[in-house]
């Protein structure tokens, strides 16, 4: 929701229940201080990203009922969603047709797994946790109308690696330190404590803060749902470099991957040096997804 120019997230009338402590605003974004980094702590792909906001927490599914619920409405019009100093970045009116037609439409499509996905269609037990099974389409069109867009792959890269710190993960102080288990992040099916993988691993947003917190207290940058962002999936080797608010966008009429970070709930350690790649147009347990502004 933008007013005079400023952008802030349409949390009206939504309860403050995210957190450890569950008293936290869920649409909480914190600032990110511009800098330049090394992409994948990598001194031959240097980024430099201007400053920017970021969701403190991952999208609940609390926060994506109040989209579903204008839906469609809510769905972006051209342009919406756009990186300021990336031209082209906005929404695309060719990918009306890829939105679902109608809110029983998305209703359905976003109970993509029946045993995994976090989504009901009345509000329920499951408010609190992160909201999976989104299209790259539908989290880009959320965003949009929560008066943001996704993040770049260089602005999460920055943002888990804590800038110039260069950090292995959100969390590791000094930079370098490799530790990980199931206090600082909910990953290889250990939310539930047992290993085996269940609905229970599935987590509250923020539930491993602020152990598992980054520089700037943003939670879940690792573990929990991986995250799409902006940018179409291509090797390293045809990175933009250097990078100065970049993004590889899509090819028109294009099907592509695009890139995931954060690892998920299911899968084993990821650290912020490491990237994946999702089908733009596929529904999917284990991905969820942030949104960031411009302030």
């Amino acid at each position: 929701m933008c007013i005079d120019g400023m952008c802030r997230p349409r949390c009206g009338g939504l309860a403050a229940t995210c957190g450890p402590s569950s008293n936290e605003n869920c649409c909480a974004a914190l600032q990110v201080p511009g800098g330049t980094f090394n992409r994948e702590n990598n001194p031959e792909l240097p980024a430099t990203v201007s400053s920017f906001e970021m969701d403190r927490f991952e999208v609940t599914v609390a926060r994506f009922r109040m989209f579903a619920d204008a839906y469609p409405e809510s769905a972006p019009r051209a342009g919406a969603g756009a990186h300021p100093q990336i031209p082209g970045s906005g929404w695309n009116p060719d990918w009306d047709a890829l939105l679902p037609a109608d809110r029983a439409t998305l209703s359905g499509e976003v109970r993509c797994e029946s045993e995994f996905s976090t989504w009901t269609d009345a509000p329920g037990a499951n408010e609190r946790l992160p909201m999976n099974c989104t299209l790259w389409h539908l989290a880009f069109a959320f965003c949009a109308w929560d008066g943001g867009r996704l993040p770049t792959e260089a602005e999460w890269n920055y943002a888990a690696a804590g800038g110039s710190e260069q950090r292995a993960y959100p969390w590791s102080v000094p930079p370098s330190s490799m530790m990980i288990d199931g206090t600082y992040a909910a990953y290889a099916c250990l939310g539930a404590g047992t290993g085996t993988c269940e609905f229970a691993d599935m987590l509250p947003v923020g539930s491993r803060s602020p152990k598992g917190d980054g520089r700037w207290r943003h939670a879940d940058l690792a573990g929990s749902m991986g995250e799409w962002t902006l940018d179409a999936f291509i090797n390293r080797d045809h990175y933009v470099n250097p990078c100065v608010n970049c993004a590889e966008l899509d090819e028109p009429g294009a099907t592509l991957n695009r890139v995931i970070r954060g690892g998920g709930w299911n899968q084993d350690r990821a650290s912020q040096f490491e990237r994946a790649y999702h089908p733009e147009n596929d529904f999917t347990r284990y991905i969820g997804f942030r949104c960031v502004r411009t302030p």
